[in-house]
């Protein structure tokens, strides 16, 4: 399945409520300057997303309860624990 214009991944899963399946797009589409991957775990760049992402979760709680919003699936594809990016 593609993702939504400008966006990197999909994720597909049926919704507990309804039984639907929904999907979810999330992360920056395109490569990094060099050309390698874009998201690099346990870099500085990851600290500072963990760092700014933590405040995304504590402004919107519903995002952060549910798993498949795309605050969280870009979280878990950074490696975040708290603040910080994990290699």
């Amino acid at each position: 399945m593609k993702p939504a214009k400008g966006k990197a991944r999909v994720k597909t899963y049926r919704d507990a409520k309804t039984g639907r399946k929904r999907k979810v797009s999330y992360g920056q589409a395109g490569k990094a300057k060099g050309g390698g991957p874009r998201v690099k775990p346990g870099t500085s760049k990851g600290d500072a997303y963990c760092a700014r992402s933590a405040g995304q979760m504590k402004r919107s709680p519903k995002a952060a309860k549910n798993p498949n919003s795309p605050l969280r699936l870009s979280r878990k594809r950074w490696k975040c624990s708290g603040k910080k990016s994990r290699r």
